[in-house]
Formats: structure tokens, sequence, C-alpha cells
């Protein structure tokens, strides 16, 4: 094997490629330019266009669309019942997001740990973790991979608990032949520009319950109604609304919800796309025994959003911060998803330590994200392949 572009060696690509890149065509800006030449900028037509059509893909018999990710957690949170004293668990190996929703509730984040092969929630730790005060479990779709749904849900009904589905990452995806988003209580998106389709920004939560998906409205937009039903006092005119919880401003434009529903009529492509780039890498990588090829349970028809590399350091002489080094002198410029949330110096000055997921934190020293999106060629998808094998190879033990 030839020297690494580190050691002095010729790069594998001349130019860069990331870990993630959105894919937008002409029908894409040409749905933004008719939103922004028609009468509605925000609060239009095209917000409830894209609730019917996340529900038609997705089979949720309700769709609330809002400002981004973060949000919908948010008011799945609010939704969901989430209070001061409450306990919602939740994994370390996810964007903050998914435990800041609940310290935005005045509730404590509990972090279960992971299962080593699948990377997802660990169901089993979730249950023993379980507790009087524990109100709900954000389970995180890592990668794209739904979480065992079966398991956790029976456990959710047998505790009452609500289970609030963090689908950032699972647009696509299929449990057991159902589209995720139509089987937790709640499912939120996220249609930030690296994620499978996107919005620019964007969020979504998706329910069958009715309750919820009312609660959800509310919270949308500042806890206001002009629903006669609902309001206290009787209307002194057409104009009249009542602000009846407290909520927040999490509204989607009408540009976002243009977007969003273009990339969804190429969401077939775009997951056809990925499983082939998904597909090319196991069958790569799984020759390298310095190498750990994500396992994927067989419930999930997954639309990967991140392909995780996962490395085996008694098998090589360099640690993962010298591989991906190593891949960036290639011009494979990677990430890394994700440092353990309780990490963060925020959530160790709320007393939380090292050590309480061994499996998630082992796994954090040993991954790194490559790159995975529908643009990529053939070309690339070798590149990134070649890279990781020269310098899996060249630093083998």
């Amino acid at each position: 094997m030839d020297k690494p572009a580190i050691c002095g060696g010729t790069p594998i690509r001349d130019t860069k490629i990331f870990y993630g890149h959105q894919y937008i065509d002409d029908a894409d800006i040409q749905v933004v330019v008719d939103v922004l030449k028609s009468d509605y900028l925000t609060c239009g037509p095209k917000i409830g266009e894209l609730e019917k059509k996340l529900c038609e893909i997705t089979g949720a018999k309700h769709a609330v669309v809002c400002s981004n990710g973060t949000a919908a957690l948010h008011m799945a949170c609010q939704a969901a019942g989430v209070a001061p004293g409450d306990e919602v668990i939740t994994t370390p190996i996810t964007f903050a997001a998914s435990a800041n929703c609940a310290l935005y509730c005045g509730a404590i984040p509990v972090f279960a740990d992971i299962n080593e092969e699948t990377y997802n929630i660990d169901p089993a730790n979730v249950e023993a973790l379980t507790c009087k005060k524990t109100k709900a479990v954000v389970a995180v779709d890592y990668t794209g991979q739904s979480v065992e749904l079966d398991r956790l849900l029976a456990h959710c009904r047998k505790n009452n608990l609500v289970l609030i589905e963090d689908g950032a990452h699972v647009i696509g995806t299929s449990y057991n032949g159902k589209k995720n988003g139509s089987i937790a209580d709640m499912t939120t998106l996220s249609f930030h520009p690296v994620k499978t389709v996107t919005g620019g920004e964007g969020g979504a939560v998706l329910t069958n319950n009715e309750e919820y998906y009312r609660k959800l409205l509310l919270y949308r937009s500042h806890g206001i109604t002009r629903d006669v039903s609902l309001m206290e006092n009787e209307p002194d005119g057409p104009w009249y609304y009542e602000q009846i919880a407290l909520g927040m401003n999490y509204r989607m434009t009408d540009m976002q919800a243009a977007l969003i529903i273009s990339q969804l009529d190429k969401l077939p492509v775009f997951s056809a796309r990925r499983k082939e780039i998904v597909k090319a890498y196991d069958e790569a990588f799984q020759k390298l025994p310095q190498l750990f090829v994500q396992k994927e349970i067989p419930q999930s028809d997954t639309t990967r959003h991140l392909y995780i590399l996962r490395i085996r350091p008694e098998k090589l002489s360099i640690d993962r911060k010298q591989f991906f080094e190593a891949l960036a002198a290639e011009n494979i410029c990677c990430n890394v998803h994700y440092i353990p949330t309780y990490y963060f110096p925020y959530y160790q000055k709320l007393g939380y330590k090292r050590g309480l997921c061994p499996k998630a934190e082992k796994l954090y020293e040993e991954i790194i994200s490559l790159p995975l999106y529908y643009g990529m060629t053939d070309r690339d998808v070798k590149d990134v392949i070649d890279a990781v094998t020269r310098i899996a190879v060249y630093y083998q033990k």
C-alpha cells in the first residue's frame, strides 16, 4: 500500500469532499420563487400542503410543521406534559437538542447507554433507568436506523410513559413495514441541509393522537387560537383571538414548506442512492479487520442519514484523531457524530459526570462520519473507500 498523503504521498483526490451536502435542483428553486411571488410568505397554504404530504408519506394521522427539529422536540415534550421534576430518558450519542428539550420544560435528562453494535439506545438500559419520576423517552434513530420501537413502546405502555421518537435522521426509513413517523406517540423530524431532504431549516412533529395534535398546534403559535370552541370568552368581532396556553413562535415559512414539498418528491431517489453508497461502503469495509461496520436490526429498512466508520484501535497504530487527520490530508473531510451530550461544560455544571454510559463513551472515541449524500458520484464513493483503505492498511498493527 502506498504512503498516505499525511506521510508525503499523493492525495487520493485533488478537491475536497465533505461529509454532507444538500441537493437542490431547478424544480426546488422554482417552487420557492413561486411562493415569493405569491400573496403568502408565512402561515399560508404551503404549510397545510406540507403537513398533508408528510402524513401521506409516513402514514401518520397528523403532522405539525415548525421552524426546526429542536422546536419540534420542545413542542413534543410540552404536548407530552413534561414538567419540572420529571425525568426524560434519552441517549448521549445525539445532538444536544435531544436532551435539551427536557431541560426546556424544567425536567431532568437521564442518559441510557447504547447497543454497541447498532449504536442506538439500548431498551434494556431504558427499562433499568425507568422510575416513578420518568415521564417520557426520547429515542433517537441514530444514523437513520430505527430504534427498537416494539420493545420501547411496550415498555412505555406498561409504565404510562410517552414515547417521543427523535426522527431527525429517519425520514424514508421503515420499521416492520411501517414508515417511521406513524408508530411512536410522537415523532419529530428535521429538515436541516445535511438531512436527506431539506428546507434550509424546518422541523415537524407527527402523531396519531388527537389530543397531542391540538396541543402541538397551540404550542407552535404562541398558544393562541381563533377556534371559538376553545375560547373562554365570547368573541367581540371576527378579528378576535385568545391566548389559552403559553406557546412559542415556532412557525415555518411558506418558502421552507414549498422547498420541503419539492424535496419530498425526490425522497425515493434520495433514499435509493444513499442505500447504494452504504452498500458499497459496507462491502469494502467489512473486508478490513481494522474497522467495524455498524450492524442493522432486521426490522429496519433504513435510509441512512450518516455513515459511521468505527475504527478498532487495538488493530491500528494510530487513534481516531490521527485517522481523521489522515483522511483530511486525502481531501476526505469528515465529521464526528456525536460528542456525548453530558461531556459538555453546561451538563457538567449540572452535575453529570463521565462514566455514565461506558459503551457510548467508547463509541465516541472510535467513530468518524464519512461523506454520504445524494449528489456523490461513483468516483466520489470510490475515493472515500480508497482513502479509508489506504490509511487502515498502512497503519495496521
